[in-house]
């Protein structure tokens, strides 16, 4: 049963100390056509904006903004993903544009989602993801970056630490979500979208002192985990990062929370099945490959 929650939400701010979803920076938009891209200014991400890339943090100097990729039938797939991914949340599409280096092309392994509605995904980061798992890892992709859109909107995430790790594990959380719900991408079968979670987590990082941290592989395997779990349940932004963190906890503290959710009870029910295989995946009890037959 599909219920719908709603509950006020405490808004993330971001300095030397905490954490955001990045930056107010003015940009302006440059929309050309294909053919006129070179042409186009290509937007650095900001000092804090830096904080929430995909993998990079930084455009090359030699790098070109394009409306499009290598192929039309590409270039639809993404745009339909985006239109979908801001319907699903009720919201209008951000801007979404590609970057291309033809001088060195892997420097482009990246996407960035801009505080001022853009975001930004580089070629070779497209090509890798859809040669390692298909279409569906950079619809993940997509919706993850589009997870920090709805933090600069609603300012989340509602927790805080001196690393970008709970903004990044929630935009996992945000793609898991996506992925699942039958007005997202509709994969019921969590053994379906083992690829793309694979992906995720391939680029986690140890640096956990370094601002930009994004959480270790486990930690993401269990962020886009439990975002699919509760896609069982139709959330709007405010509720999915409440019911996120507060069974999330065992990642961002070491412990899960064990007293019941009273703000959603059905959740904690359902969640409840999953606490103990949650603990596992991130301690990474669970091997990579049990990972994948879960279902």
């Amino acid at each position: 049963m599909k219920r719908t929650f709603n509950f006020c939400f405490l808004a993330g701010i971001i300095a030397v100390s905490s954490l955001t979803s990045c930056s107010d920076d003015k940009m302006e938009d440059t929309v050309l056509p294909q053919q006129e891209a070179s042409s186009a200014k290509l937007d650095q991400p900001s000092a804090l904006e830096k904080a929430c890339y995909y993998v990079d943090n930084n455009w090359s100097s030699s790098s070109v903004l394009m409306t499009g990729l290598q192929n039309s039938a590409d270039t639809s797939f993404m745009n339909g993903q985006m239109t979908q991914i801001a319907s699903m949340w009720g919201r209008s599409n951000p801007t979404l544009r590609f970057v291309n280096d033809p001088s060195n092309f892997n420097s482009t392994y990246n996407a960035i989602s801009y505080s001022t509605g853009k975001i930004y995904y580089g070629y070779a980061i497209y090509y890798d993801a859809k040669a390692k798992g298909g279409d569906i890892v950079n619809a993940m992709i997509l919706a993850h970056e589009y997870g920090h859109q709805l933090q600069y909107i609603f300012g989340l995430p509602t927790v805080n630490e001196n690393t970008a790790r709970p903004n990044e594990l929630e935009a996992d959380g945000f793609a898991g979500y996506y992925l699942r719900r039958p007005n997202g991408y509709n994969k019921t079968n969590f053994s379906e979208i083992a690829a793309a979670y694979e992906f995720a987590q391939s680029i986690g990082d140890y640096q956990t002192t370094s601002p930009g941290h994004h959480g270790t592989p486990a930690q993401r395997r269990s962020a886009v985990r439990l975002g699919f779990l509760l896609g069982q349940y139709d959330l709007n932004a405010a509720n999915f990062d409440y019911n996120f963190f507060y069974y999330y906890q065992g990642v961002l503290n070491g412990t899960y929370k064990m007293a019941k959710n009273t703000v959603s009870p059905e959740i904690d029910a359902y969640m409840s099945q999953y606490i103990d295989e949650l603990r596992k995946i991130q301690t990474g009890e669970i091997s990579a490959e049990e990972f994948k037959q879960l279902k």
